[in-house]
């Protein structure tokens, strides 16, 4: 059953994870102790005057687990949905992030529909990006799309 409030917390968590993985890239934070630190101090708490949202902790973990363990697997078909001459190098290290868990979600998350999934991380990039930037991750994770689901 897919409720508002369920849905909200779905969005908190890949909003979530997508910052705790940008986290994990920039101070190398061991999976672990990223997970407790999200779970202990960032999911549903106040942050310098800032109520984070209430975020599905079990959906969380499995995507930012998923995507650190299949890492090699989603950047791969990542890569081949980039234009040529591009690498993921090349690409903003939120973006990536943004990528990797809508990546992850479309290949290892059948219970989330496809169009559920895009919209979801378009709706993540629009917070740090502008629509150009949207847009690129709706094509990228519409390619991965076709490659991953039939």
């Amino acid at each position: 059953m897919n409720t508002p409030a369920r849905s909200r917390a779905r969005s908190a968590a890949r909003l979530a994870a997508v910052q705790a993985l940008y986290q994990r890239q920039m101070e190398k934070t061991p999976t672990a102790r990223l997970l407790d630190e999200f779970h202990q101090h960032r999911l549903g708490k106040e942050i310098e005057d800032e109520q984070y949202e209430d975020a599905e902790v079990d959906f969380f973990d499995d995507v930012v687990a998923g995507v650190i363990a299949r890492q090699e697997e989603i950047d791969a078909a990542l890569v081949e949905r980039l234009a040529e001459g591009w690498t993921l190098a090349r690409l903003d290290k939120t973006m990536l992030q943004i990528l990797r868990c809508g990546a992850y979600e479309l290949m290892a998350r059948q219970d989330v529909p496809i169009g559920t999934a895009i919209s979801e991380y378009v709706d993540v990039a629009h917070a740090f990006f502008d629509e150009r930037e949207a847009k690129f991750v709706n094509g990228i994770l519409d390619a991965v799309t076709k490659q991953v689901r039939t």
